[in-house]
């Protein structure tokens, strides 16, 4: 086998070579603080409705759990950083507002593929492998700190000096023993720029996110109706939010990606609200056939749309608005029956509530109902 040392220079020259902007090593044990950091976040219900954060918590929490021959995790970070700030789109109401990380293909399967070249280096040294893109019980963000990557900022994601918060993170478990690399500082000092500029106030304190109440677990991972408390603070945001990853200040050093799979497509660039409205499942599998929204389906996704509109401010949208409140699915019906209160006059929504009310089938869609009419006569 390779000595050590130049087994982690091949793996570095590789990787950079396959277009990582960052690549480092760490040991399975090197988070400990993990543990009691998840069990906390679990106890107070900070997860949600994400119960697979809960079931493997004993993998998550300490990586040599996950795989006890592991000697060595590899942590390499591709740099996705948009051209612009992504916040502008927030402005123009008739339009969506799509996280960055989702514009462009899908990132698990170009990084898999990536990280399993990588690893080819190792595998031909005779070592023990297993690649990991945020699929698996692993806690990438501590991981990649540990290795010195970057630190986690108080908005818990990584912080990197030479590209902001733009990385997308993977894992390469290996039986290799290789030389670690030191942590990063904590570089945040006094700054709350994170914190202060979430739309819902889901950080609880510095470092701790109550994902029930962050845009990017409503949006994407919620399943059912959105919470009223937090539907006009979505805004146009359709798909996840980076409003946090964007005012952090180390972004001033932050680098646009160069991977061209992982740049913005242009019908994804704020498409308009009512195309997108529009979508049936099959246009919607067409439209997101390589990209990370497919996961969420059609019907969360036209529910995402309809709170947007709600929120435009375009009286034109309440047209697509009392034609979603009429859609198959009861999640999309309910959202559109909120957004149609918004923007339609008094008398529109009154008369639709007269003909479709009493023949509602789904609880929560009759309490849309019920809702828009309190709305209208207050």
């Amino acid at each position: 086998m390779m000595d050590p040392a130049s087994l982690k220079a091949t793996l570095i020259a590789r990787a950079t070579a396959l277009g990582f902007g960052a690549v480092a090593v760490t040991t399975p044990s090197a988070i400990p603080e993990a543990a009691p950091r998840l069990a906390r976040a679990l106890a107070e219900g900070h997860h949600g409705t994400m119960e697979w954060l809960a079931s493997r918590a004993e993998w998550r929490g300490d990586p040599a759990a996950l795989w006890p021959e592991a000697r060595s995790v590899v942590m390499l970070a591709m740099n996705y950083g948009p051209q612009d700030d992504p916040r502008a789109v927030l402005d123009r109401r008739d339009r969506a507002a799509i996280s960055v990380y989702a514009q462009g293909d899908d990132y698990h399967e170009l990084i898999k593929g990536r990280l399993k070249q990588v690893a080819g280096a190792l595998a031909s040294s005779g070592a023990g492998i297993k690649v990991f893109v945020d699929t698996a019980p692993v806690m990438e963000k501590p991981l990649a700190a540990a290795a010195g990557l970057g630190w986690q900022g108080k908005h818990t994601n990584l912080v990197s000096r030479d590209f902001g918060s733009w990385l997308f993170l993977g894992a390469i478990f290996t039986t290799a023993e290789l030389p670690p690399d030191k942590p990063a500082a904590d570089a945040c000092g006094s700054c709350r720029a994170c914190l202060d500029v979430c739309p819902t106030d889901a950080f609880p304190a510095p470092y701790r996110l109550d994902a029930r109440r962050c845009i990017s677990y409503l949006t994407i991972e919620h399943a059912g109706p959105i919470p009223l408390e937090f539907r006009e603070a979505i805004g146009n945001r359709i798909y996840g939010c980076d409003d946090c990853l964007a005012a952090c200040p180390w972004n001033k050093f932050a680098q646009a990606g160069r991977e061209a799979r992982l740049s913005a497509r242009d019908e994804l660039r704020a498409p308009p609200l009512g195309a997108l409205a529009e979508l049936d499942d099959a246009g919607f599998r067409a439209l997101f056939a390589k990209s990370p929204i497919k996961r969420i389906g059609r019907d969360r996704f036209v529910r995402n749309v309809a709170i947007a509109i709600g929120n435009s401010r375009v009286p034109a949208l309440a047209g697509v608005a009392a034609t979603l409140a009429g859609d198959a699915a009861p999640l999309v019906r309910g959202a559109a029956v909120w957004a149609l209160a918004r923007l339609a006059p008094p008398a529109t929504v009154a008369a639709l509530a007269a003909a479709r009310a009493p023949t509602e089938t789904d609880i929560s869609v009759r309490e849309e109902w019920d809702a828009a009419m309190v709305l209208e006569n207050a």
